[in-house]
């Protein structure tokens, strides 16, 4: 009888796991959540008041993501007609040149908006090792062919709103002094970032508003109610979501569209769709 109940256990436990094992590879990984929040923005013009500003993140386009479901994911954003779209980074998986068709490729589906589309490269845009130039060049060449507008250590006003964009920490264009000494504050700001880590540098010049992110994935997996074990970043408070870094500036750390590795449990992929309203 003891060696029965054992058996009955041991099944249940195994069945759980395979359970488990395929929700977090084929179930999650895909499961794409549409986050709605409200960001205030001082400043803002009134014909700006109840816009709407949708940021995707670290989409990885490479061997280890699913065409299908980037373009499918494209789709369904673009069903919400947003007035601005910015792309915080991580366009590529890059392994070789392989990437440069696939971006192409699936960039014809990309989402715009209706008064401007932006973007940063991520550490993944600057191939290995995160130094090669030539492909965060091209990169960014594809990309504005594609009708997004990649800011490299600069800024732009869009109908009355400034996006100022940061190029990558771990790259070898990273200089946010460029654009940050330029910073005005009687505009209307939103910065781009990839990694948040960035928030703790001292470049900011006093800038007071919003930062979207990425980078993290959310650390992809996450116990209930612990923090997730992995996470790409010194600042183990970046995790994922909207946190007050408490000077005037607040961050906010997308999950992410895709992955390195197609494994998500309690991380859901994420696209965030900001309403703009006064501060």
């Amino acid at each position: 009888m003891k060696r029965r109940k054992f058996t009955k256990k041991l099944l249940g436990l195994t069945g759980a796991g395979i359970i488990t094992g395929l929700y977090t590879w084929q179930i999650e990984p895909f499961w794409l959540e549409f986050v709605k929040k409200d960001m205030p923005i001082f400043n803002l013009p009134d014909k700006l008041v109840g816009k709407t500003l949708m940021q995707i993140s670290d989409i990885h386009i490479g061997n280890r993501m699913e065409d299908k479901y980037l373009i499918d994911s494209f789709q369904e954003a673009q069903k919400l007609n947003p007035d601005f779209v910015v792309y915080t980074g991580d366009f590529v998986s890059y392994k070789n040149e392989k990437q440069y068709k696939q971006l192409k490729s699936i960039f014809k589906h990309a989402v715009h908006g209706r008064k401007g589309t932006l973007g940063v490269l991520g550490n993944h845009d600057y191939g290995h090792g995160w130094k090669q130039t030539y492909v965060a060049d091209n990169i960014t060449y594809i990309l504005q062919n594609a009708g997004v507008n990649i800011l490299r250590n600069e800024q732009i006003t869009l109908s009355g709103l400034n996006v100022i964009g940061i190029d990558d920490f771990w790259g070898t264009n990273y200089n946010p002094n460029a654009v940050m000494k330029n910073y005005d504050k009687t505009k209307a700001n939103v910065a781009l970032c990839h990694n948040p880590d960035v928030c703790d540098r001292n470049v900011w010049n006093g800038y007071q508003g919003w930062i979207l992110s990425g980078h993290t994935h959310g650390g992809q997996c996450k116990p209930p109610f612990l923090p997730p074990p992995l996470l790409p970043v010194k600042n183990r408070r970046y995790t994922a979501g909207e946190i007050d870094l408490e000077d005037g500036r607040t961050l906010y750390i997308n999950r992410a569209l895709g992955n390195l590795i197609q494994v998500r449990f309690n991380v859901r992929p994420e696209i965030t769709i900001f309403k703009l309203v006064k501060a």
